[in-house]
């Protein structure tokens, strides 16, 4: 009986937004550039199109792949402020931040009653969910694990078939080292890329299942399988960019662009931007996931969540009902280089795309560090600390002790 209360409710509530469709909506983001920024404001013509008395604010904030817009939204949420609906990262970056404290809304009836409850993945819901309750809505799927290569450049060296190995992988650094192009473009001015390198090697060393545990509290950080990864993190910086710590994402990505370099391991977000430079997938660029990780979808998930005392909280309703349905996310996910959280949208017809989309449904799936799914901020920050002292001194047991300590200091296992 309750039940069904809740459900009148929220459908009284849904009718009443239909006569309330004025005002505006602050939308909060950190989509500033490149295809990210294109599929954002391709989404806001379309929603504005649907409700043309709905004026929508967006507020973006640029530099550090989110970190500066994630300080301005934390400021503005605890000083009483927030927006009226946010970009957040599925899983802990939000849960950690935001629902424990109790500054959002749980969404799972409204999804229910948008008919779209079911349409996500249930191991996606887990992940935006907290006891029981979803507080925000997958946008984007992307996977981390992915080597995007130029593959003129790939011909010219003479290589003829992508890298399966690890040993494989490094004979083709070797070919392009010899060739004179930089075989591994990398920019971590932000400390994350690097880290989202360590943490897709983890993968390949631990496997799906294992490196799961670790932040399940099941496998204790202290393992040999961590020494592996990063010693192979090490061995890789004998072929990135001289001045990789200068550079960002895009920047090293644009490397390729301009056939200087071979590779660059990155989220498919960079798919977006080679698209956005003029590139067609799977002519002037190819891809393969990192050697070892072949099995597993290391993910990333853009969601949007509805904050307490949201100031056009109805408003906020009608675009996250939007942001939920297929045509958002059909609209947004090809301009951006993602795939739609529904299982039930179309990915569109980009090759790569069509490739993920069906990896993302039958693949094992694996949280980012870096990108705040898998453990809370307090060890995202010092696992970066820990990459970045690695990646400068080369120093393998002083990086893996560092890991250790930032697992303690939230909880996980560390003996």
């Amino acid at each position: 009986m309750k039940k069904w209360f809740v459900l009148i409710l929220l459908s009284f509530v849904t009718l009443m937004t239909v006569f309330a469709q004025s005002g505006e909506i602050e939308i909060f983001s950190w989509w500033t550039g490149g295809g990210e920024e294109a599929a954002l404001l391709a989404t806001i013509a379309d929603f504005e199109q649907l409700y043309p008395n709905i004026k929508v604010i967006n507020a973006t904030v640029a530099g550090g792949a989110g970190t500066n817009a994630k300080a301005v939204l934390k400021t503005r949420m605890l000083g009483g402020n927030p927006p009226d609906t946010f970009q957040v990262h599925a899983g802990w970056e939000l849960t950690d931040t935001y629902v424990i404290p109790g500054l959002m809304e749980p969404l799972t009836d409204y999804l229910k009653l948008w008919g779209a409850y079911d349409k996500f993945p249930s191991g996606l819901i887990d992940i935006v969910s907290y006891e029981g309750e979803v507080y925000s809505i997958p946008l984007t799927i992307h996977r981390s694990n992915v080597i995007f290569y130029n593959k003129k450049l790939f011909n010219e060296i003479g290589l003829t078939k992508e890298p399966e190995t690890w040993q494989e992988f490094i004979a083709a650094l070797d070919k392009a080292k010899a060739s004179g192009y930089i075989p591994l473009a990398m920019g971590d001015k932000e400390k994350w890329e690097a880290g989202q390198i360590v943490e897709n090697l983890m993968v390949a060393e631990f496997g799906a299942a294992n490196y799961n545990a670790l932040f399940n509290g099941e496998l204790s950080f202290n393992d040999n399988r961590l020494d592996s990864a990063l010693q192979k993190m090490v061995q890789l910086m004998n072929y990135v960019n001289v001045d990789h710590a200068a550079l960002a994402w895009q920047e090293a990505a644009r490397l390729l662009y301009d056939n200087k370099a071979v590779f660059n391991l990155m989220g498919d977000w960079a798919e977006g931007y080679f698209k956005e430079l003029g590139w067609t997938p799977g002519e002037d660029f190819g891809w393969f996931e990192l050697p070892g990780t072949q099995a597993v979808f290391v993910l990333i998930s853009d969601t949007f969540g509805l904050p307490k005392n949201a100031p056009h909280r109805n408003n906020a309703l009608i675009f996250l009902e939007y942001l939920a349905s297929p045509r958002a996310q059909e609209i947004f996910n090809p301009i951006k280089g993602s795939i739609p959280g529904r299982v039930d949208a179309n990915p569109g017809d980009d090759p790569y795309l069509i490739e993920t989309a069906e990896d993302f449904r039958t693949l094992a799936i694996s949280p980012s560090i870096v990108h705040g799914s898998a453990a809370p901020e307090a060890f995202v920050t010092s696992f970066n600390d820990a990459v970045n002292a690695l990646v400068t001194t080369k120093n393998i047991t002083q990086a893996k002790q560092m890991i250790l300590w930032a697992a303690e200091d939230v909880g996980l296992l560390t003996d």
